[in-house]
């Protein structure tokens, strides 16, 4: 008799054998087309890369917020009003009645500053905010600086994780948002979320060699602050590293050059063609905030009045913080980090401390320069966990802190 080749198991006949082998191959629908793994699909892709940054925002915000609220004094502006203060009502007045269209004077006749000092891509934006939504020009303003902040560390995050691993990604995220003395200002109606989210995306295209996305955010970035030549510089950098190991030059590249060099002084020429003079926009910065390319005097000359003559911690504290930035610039510098962000963030800096603005102005202006968080990002990412979760939660306790005081009991612009 012929020896049957399976085995019975209740009512279904097994091939002998098969209880051992692998399992089956999940069957094609009926169209034929392979069915890709939810794990694999883009929408999970896009969260799995987007989840930290949006979880540090959410943090950000409620402790930024709350401490704001708390440490304002009673009868004092709002919170709300608070975020418009200084340099956000301007934004605001421009999205809302434009630019003026000639110089400023007061009632005896001096030259002094306006609006069209304030670059226009973040007003653009709020003016695109309140389009859509139909909200106030000052609510559309910070909810316009709060989508930049997201995207802002979706790129920052993106970027890291690139460069170095997720974790010290996730790390620097919370440095930048919480940590940083003046890391409130990305909430406030300020550029900064803006310009940082357009220059993070542009060094994350140029990582990934996108030459044309790359030149395209840089000159939206020079549209958003004149400090976006650190980025052209970067964008410069990544290309000729590029076209070093290609051994070739190829168009895409230099067009991006070109993008990232034309945004700002398309601005600068459109500012002096409107008021008929080719350097306006320099006369304006500097009869309005005394603003000018000093080569650093006036900031060394800060540093020598607030360790020997200041009366109060404030400027102490801010020589002390920017000093601190500066040695974690050179570490940085000294530890194998990408070139381009080496260029970009030395650059913010270098700009900010040869200029000669308000000395307590510049902890706000280099919060996009991101060179500074990646010595400490690094050890805290390779740290053992209880060490790093101690450390951020202390930083952002007094980040946080720092930026509420300032905007709640400083009496001058931030």
């Amino acid at each position: 008799m012929k020896t049957s080749t399976t085995t019975a198991i209740g009512a279904h006949r097994i091939p002998a054998g098969a209880q051992h082998s692998a399992p089956a191959t999940t069957p094609l629908p009926p169209d034929g087309t392979p069915r890709t793994p939810a794990k694999n699909t883009w929408p999970h892709r896009a969260w799995y890369a987007t989840w930290p940054a949006l979880a540090i925002y959410a943090t950000s915000a409620v402790l930024h917020l709350v401490l704001l609220a708390a440490m304002s004094p009673p009868g004092a502006p709002g919170v709300h009003d608070k975020l418009l203060s200084w340099d956000g009502d301007l934004y605001r007045s421009i999205a809302q009645n434009g630019y003026p269209d000639s110089f400023t004077h007061d009632a005896s006749g001096k030259l002094i500053g306006n609006n069209l000092a304030f670059f226009p891509a973040y007003p653009a934006l709020i003016r695109t905010v309140h389009a859509l939504t139909g909200l106030g020009y000052g609510t559309a303003a910070l909810v316009a600086a709060h989508l930049a902040m997201i995207a802002a560390l979706v790129a920052v995050h993106l970027l890291v994780s690139r460069l170095h691993d997720r974790r010290t990604a996730t790390v620097a995220t919370i440095l930048l948002a919480c940590a940083q003395p003046m890391a409130l200002a990305l909430l406030m109606a300020y550029s900064e979320s803006l310009f940082l989210a357009l220059a993070a995306a542009t060094l994350v295209a140029a990582h990934r060699k996108a030459w044309l996305t790359a030149g395209t955010f840089a000159f939206l970035t020079g549209l958003a602050r004149p400090a976006a030549a650190a980025v052209a510089a970067a964008l410069v950098a990544a290309v000729v590293l590029h076209l070093i190991r290609e051994r070739r030059v190829t168009w895409r590249p230099l067009t991006a050059i070109a993008l990232a060099c034309t945004g700002t002084p398309a601005y600068l020429w459109w500012v002096g063609r409107r008021l008929h003079e080719t350097d306006a926009w320099f006369t304006i910065q500097q009869a309005g905030w005394d603003t000018r390319w000093d080569n650093g005097s006036s900031f060394w000359h800060f540093l020598g009045y607030a360790f020997t003559e200041a009366d109060g911690w404030v400027p102490v504290s801010t020589a002390v913080l920017l000093l601190a930035l500066i040695v974690a610039t050179a570490l940085a510098w000294q530890r194998g980090t990408w070139p381009p962000l080496l260029i970009y963030g030395t650059g913010i800096l270098v700009l900010t401390l040869g200029q000669s603005n308000y000395y307590h102005s510049k902890l706000r202006l280099v919060v996009p320069a991101l060179i500074f968080l990646i010595p400490l990002a690094r050890a805290l990412g390779h740290a053992r966990p209880r060490t790093t979760v101690i450390v951020l939660t202390a930083a952002s306790l007094f980040g946080s802190w720092y930026g509420a005081y300032m905007l709640t009991s400083w009496q001058y612009a931030i």
